[in-house]
């Protein structure tokens, strides 16, 4: 079973490298990356400096909106751990896909002494909330390009019907859980109680702080900042994009503006849907594919921007990482609490909620 459990797990590492390797060739294929690197040694320190500001300042603006979904259930969070946590969580994908989400909610549980179980959920709340942006920006998109970007991308009216049945199922589902948990949780584990008392009740105690995060958004105003904040947060994506146009000069090389970075920042975000680290690969294939496709950029000008972007994000993620957990850690230790890492972050501790 454990020797089974490896296999799937090395598996996925494997299909990931594959899946790297291949989305980086079929990306980079034909283009003369020399002249891309000599692009890339152009770059304006001025606009790079701010190109990190406005990324940093998006993530912070993620982590506001994540505190003020885990009000119910911490009120006084601190905007320090919430925001190391967002930046764990991205810099655990940068190296392990997937395994980000369930790193930031553990970190935080830990840091917060709140149920893991239950950040883990607001998880998934706030990803059904992305999915749902991502859509209603690739659709502004539409209407933002000047041509028929369906005609243009082929898969992207297919991709957004399946993203709105996908949402409308998980709202649904979600709804169910919260509405109807304590049925749910005695059908479920009612048989189970008769057999392992025990266990069946840790088993059930998981299920409902797991639940409780799915009902993290209570009240009005709560709402209300949420979507503000979320608004912000994708405006802000756009801006970075901009900037990061403007950091290798591409308006040497036609036009730019603040709709083209729109357009460019939502369909470059189904690269990151493909597991692989960081979207290393996927990234850069779909970038290259907007920019010279859709804005008849060159071949080795769009690559610059892709590597370029993408290799700022992969070293403010992961020494964000590092540094926001030592950092972390050092305040933790002056109160007399225990450090955690990316191992202890599993274990529990006597009283404490999984």
């Amino acid at each position: 079973m454990i020797f089974d459990k490896k296999n799937r797990k090395f598996s996925g590492y494997v299909i990931s490298a594959v899946l790297t390797v291949a989305f980086l060739y079929l990306a980079f294929r034909g283009i003369d990356l020399r002249k891309a690197f000599g692009l890339i040694a152009a770059t304006s320190y001025s606009w790079l400096a701010i190109y990190i500001l406005i990324f940093l300042l998006s993530h912070y603006v993620r982590a506001w909106r994540w505190k003020i979904m885990i009000e119910p259930v911490k009120r006084d969070a601190s905007s320090l751990n919430v925001f190391g946590a967002v930046m764990v969580g991205y810099g655990v994908n940068c190296v392990l896909p997937r395994l980000g989400e369930l790193y930031r909610g553990l970190f935080l549980g830990k840091w917060e002494k709140i149920s893991r179980s239950t950040m883990i959920g607001s998880i998934v709340v706030e990803r059904v909330i992305d999915i749902a942006a991502f859509g209603i920006a690739t659709i502004l998109s539409v209407y933002f390009y000047s041509g028929d970007l369906y005609t243009k991308i082929p898969w992207l009216k297919p991709a957004l019907s399946i993203g709105l049945v996908f949402i409308i199922i998980a709202v649904l589902l979600l709804y169910a859980l919260v509405k109807y948990q304590s049925h749910l949780s005695d059908r479920l584990f009612g048989f189970l109680a008769k057999i392992s008392p025990d266990f069946t009740n840790k088993i059930k105690v998981g299920f409902e702080t797991f639940v409780e995060g799915f009902a993290t958004i209570k009240g009005k105003k709560n709402v209300a900042a949420i979507i503000g904040l979320t608004v912000v947060m994708f405006y802000l994506y756009a801006l970075n994009t901009l900037i990061g146009f403007y950091m290798l000069g591409m308006e040497s090389y036609g036009a730019i503006d603040f709709k083209m970075a729109w357009v460019f920042m939502a369909i470059s975000a189904f690269g990151t849907l493909v597991p692989t680290p960081g979207g290393t690969g996927s990234y850069h294939m779909i970038s290259i594919f907007v920019l010279t496709q859709l804005y008849n950029f060159n071949y080795e000008l769009s690559a610059a921007y892709a590597i370029l972007t993408h290799f700022i994000q992969y070293v403010v993620f992961v020494g964000g990482t590092a540094l926001l957990i030592l950092m972390i850690n050092k305040i933790r230790e002056h109160k007399g609490e225990p450090k955690e890492n990316f191992i202890s972050v599993f274990k529990s501790t006597n009283n404490e909620k999984i």
